[in-house]
This record gives C-alpha cells, structure tokens and sequence, in this order.
C-alpha cells in the first residue's frame, strides 16, 4: 500500500477533520518559537503577553482590537501547573481553554469565575493526585491553549492592565520537569504531503475525543494511521502531483464550509452563534455542558469546525461573546471599500460586557491599516456622536467622511473587500434568542 490509495473524496474528508488540529497546532508552534504581532514568543507554560491592543501588523486571523491579549502554550507532559489569577476588580477578562483540536474546554474570568484573585491546578488527561486548596481543570490533551483576553477602553488603561497580566502566573509543580513540546512531521516529505504528515504525526501525538476515532480510522488509506517513519517521503512522483490537485479541491471545499456553512443568516449577518459549539465531551470550570450550545449532527460538526478554525480560530462559545460577521450589503453584493455604507443600532446590543464592531480584510480576516489607526468601533470608543433618540449611525467607507458626525462615528474600511465582524461580550439572552438583531449594512445613495 502507497501512502496515497486514497480517493480524492477520502482526502477532502481528512482535510476537513484534520484541519483545527493542524491549523491550531501552527498557532502554538509560532507563538513559542517567533511569537505573533505584539505577543512576543514564549516557552511552553509561560505567558505571553501582548502590550498594546492588535493592530494590521498582528497577522491572526480575525484578531480583535478590544482587550489585550495574554497567551500561553500549556504543555502538561511537565505534569500539574499551577495558574494564579489576580483580583481584577471587576474588570472583564477571560481566560479561555482551547484543547489541541479547538475544543473550548474551560473559562475562567468575569462571567465564569468572578474577579477576585483565584488558583487553579491544570492536569493532564489522566492525572490523579493531591489537589490542595486549587480548583482542578482537566486537560483533554497535554497541550492545549490559554487565550487570554483583557478589557482594554484606552491607552490610559494600559498601566493597570499590565499589572494585571504580570500577576497571571504558570507554575509547574515540578520545576525541573522540561516540557516534551510538539512532535516534529519529517521535514523531507514532499510540499503536498506535509498537511498529511502533520494529521498523522500529531493526531497520534493527540487523540481525538473517543467519539471521533472511528471516523479518524475510517482515514487510514490517506497514510495517517501509519506510526514510526513518514509514509510520504518515498511516495512516487506522481501521487505527489496528484496530491497537488487533491489538496487545492480539499482547500476549496473549507472555503465552501466557511463562505456558506449552517449559520442562520438574518439582514445578511451570519450568526456564528454556534460555530464553536462543536465539543461535546470536555466540560471543565466555566464551560457549560448545555444542549443549547452542542452540534448535534456529526457530520454537520466537524466540517463547521473546521469553519471555525479558519475562520476565527480560538472564538468562544456565545455565551462569553457572540459574534456575526457579513460579507454583503443590504442588496446582497459584496462589501467593498469603494462605496460608502452606514449602520444604524436602535438601540445598541444588549451586553453585560460590552460590544465592538470590527473591520477585516478578505479573504485573509486582517485588521485594515487606515490613517486614523481605528480597527473596531464600539460602545466604549470615545467621541462618537448619537442621534436624539439614542440610536448610533457608524458611516463605513475607505474614504474619510467630510460629515462631522460621519467622521466621528468612521470605522475605515479597505480599498477592495472587507468583512466586518460584530461582538457581543457577555451577551443578553435576547441576542442569542434571536429576539435582538443586528440590522443589514446600508448602501449610501450613489
């Protein structure tokens, strides 16, 4: 048997499972090796932590400029670490779990924890021990993500937020222990083999949950469930050039997920409510194990994750923040920063948080250089200017506004496309209810 006696309908599907694993696994690879925009590269169990909110030069996808960011690569093969939080003193923050296939495990922050300083014991999968006074968070795999996120309403803010972040500490029980890290794919195998040498090395390094191993092993003709040496490296030439086409069908196939998946669309805003509802075993602190918020078709579940990795790796689950996103106007064409549009909230999102609207663009979800150095707009962005009635008008355009009012309320927008995205921290059930919407994008009269 060749590495590739799989058809190409078996390598979409390998794809499609494969892909949060792998996508997610090349964050944590770059966040400990050469770090992201202002989040400098950290060890395994140590915090990173970003100084200033993102900007363009933060090339994540779908990165948001509303809190600070502290991000830590938590790899348990050291055993139990120890995670110390700081009273915030009210001050939203979470701290989000991510397992190694993108599964949100565990929250602790303002909505799951409270505010006041807290100690927790992270073990992994198997561990049983002593845990003293902590608050046990089980790992579903040894490494997993700690995302990290701190309200930030300005840069006279920054001085306080940083204090916070310096006292959110990771202590490994065995300080001698050295972390085994991730496993390395063979660096020889051809270009359009190595997504599959990285699925193979490291879904073996990780299991999936037990639900989904029969579908894993259902994938063994793509070479994966090969152990020791890389099948890839001696396949002929022509299996690696029809890998090529197999893998570009592959790649169009997620695009199609992404672009068209089972979100409900309402004035053409997607509501990814439930795109990170696709765990449906691992329910640590803060997690809410809810039929509310659980895919139940499991072919449905794991193509929208793979959506949700590409689309917005590590996002929550809605009840820690809502997101809808658009791609259109109000006449169904394609947002474009060579019109100009408005979008008027009578009244606002109804949140215990805060909400932000943010710009990206397409098709790589980037903050927007512009020359105001504004990425998102929301109720905490000062100066902007309401109607009588309470109502909030923000003008979207490329160009800057010449309206007072439409300048102050500007979320710039690119020259080409653009897709922005709204968020809703701690949102109200109205907006999970569906009872709250978010208007369509309005094009101006040209």
């Amino acid at each position: 048997m060749t590495a590739l006696d799989a058809d190409r309908p078996t390598i979409t599907q390998a794809y499609l499972y494969g892909f949060p694993l792998v996508f997610n696994l090349d964050q944590v690879t770059r966040y400990t090796t050469t770090g992201v925009g202002a989040n400098p590269a950290a060890p395994f169990n140590t915090f990173s932590h970003a100084r200033t909110l993102a900007g363009p030069e933060d090339t994540f996808v779908t990165i948001n400029n509303d809190t600070l960011y502290s991000m830590a690569q938590v790899d348990l093969s050291v055993g139990p670490v120890v995670l110390q939080v700081p009273d915030t003193a009210g001050r939203y923050y979470v701290l989000q779990f991510v397992d190694a296939w993108t599964n949100n495990f565990a929250y602790v922050g303002h909505r799951a924890t409270g505010t006041g300083a807290g100690r927790f014991l992270l073990v992994p999968p198997s561990w049983s021990g002593d845990t003293g006074d902590a608050s046990v968070i089980r790992f579903p795999t040894t490494i997993a993500s700690i995302v990290g996120r701190w309200a930030v309403s300005g840069d006279h803010e920054l001085a306080e937020v940083h204090a916070l972040q310096d006292s959110t500490t990771l202590t490994p029980q065995d300080p001698d222990a050295v972390p085994v890290g991730l496993a390395v794919p063979d660096p020889s195998v051809p270009e359009s083999a190595v997504f599959l040498e990285k699925l193979r090395v490291w879904s073996q390094q990780f299991p999936p949950a037990p639900r989904d191993r029969p579908l894993q092993d259902s994938l063994a003709s793509t070479g994966i469930a090969v152990e020791g040496a890389s099948p890839y490296v001696s396949i002929p030439l022509s299996d690696a050039a029809r890998l090529v086409g197999d893998m570009a069908a592959a790649k169009d196939a997620l695009h199609t997920v992404l672009t068209h998946g089972s979100s409900p669309e309402v004035d053409g805003w997607k509501l990814t409510f439930h795109a990170f509802d696709y765990n449906l075993d691992y329910f640590e602190i803060g997690a809410l194990d809810d039929e509310r918020f659980k895919m139940s078709d499991p072919e449905l579940r794991i193509a929208e994750r793979a959506g949700a990795a590409l689309g917005g790796l590590w996002g929550n689950h809605p009840y820690e923040a809502a997101y809808i996103m658009t791609y259109v106007d109000d006449h169904g064409d394609q947002l474009s920063g060579a019109r100009t549009y408005t979008l008027r909230l009578a009244p606002e999102p109804p949140v215990s948080a805060f909400w932000s609207l943010t710009m990206y663009s397409v098709p790589d979800f980037y903050l927007v250089e512009n020359p105001i150095a504004r990425y998102s707009i929301g109720d905490r962005t000062p100066g902007l200017v309401r109607h009588e009635d309470g109502a909030l008008t923000i003008t979207i355009s490329h160009e800057r506004p010449v309206d007072p009012t439409a300048a102050a309320n500007w979320l710039p927008a690119p020259s080409g496309e653009f897709r922005p995205v709204m968020r809703m921290y701690e949102p109200d059930p109205a907006v999970l209810e569906r009872r709250y919407t978010v208007p369509a994008i309005t094009r101006s009269q040209e």
